[in-house]
């Protein structure tokens, strides 16, 4: 895939990712109270109303500048800042770690699914992207070869 076709398709997923998270982490921070919380004995600690609200602005952030290093075709990097902006959508999968989740109302369920999906859907690509770095950045781009040893 050319660089110009994996811009096209990064813009596409990252735009549909976040649109999903915007409704996913807004119901998050305005229903808290009507997700099911962990029992007091649970292992994993229980997600405050504030930290759904800091960590979307976090989490999406990370999106940004990854989104802005792979224009500026710092590919690797890049795809390290989107594979940290990917755990926005995959940490949806912790809801289901909590007992009565999937009584939640089926819009409810969808929209945390299909943030989970997202963030696999940008966790793959962030993959990708690593793996064929090297043919996604321009020829002048990249730095010469090391002089042969005498």
């Amino acid at each position: 895939m050319s660089y110009l076709r994996a811009t096209r398709v990064l813009c596409w997923l990252l735009g549909i990712a976040v649109l999903v998270s915007v409704v996913h982490y807004v119901d998050n921070y305005v229903n808290y109270d009507d997700y099911p919380v962990p029992p007091d004995d649970a292992t994993l600690p229980t997600v405050t109303k504030a930290l759904v609200a800091i960590g979307w602005f976090a989490f999406t952030a990370l999106g940004a500048v990854g989104l802005l290093l792979w224009f500026r075709r710092h590919i690797t990097t890049a795809a390290v800042f989107l594979t940290g902006y990917s755990v926005s959508g995959l940490i949806g999968i912790g809801h289901y770690t909590v007992p009565g989740a999937t009584d939640m109302v089926w819009w409810r369920q969808a929209h945390v699914v299909a943030d989970i999906v997202c963030g696999a859907a940008v966790f793959g690509f962030a993959l990708w992207a690593a793996k064929n770095s090297d043919e996604l950045i321009p020829p002048g781009a990249r730095k010469p070869p090391a002089p042969p040893a005498a």
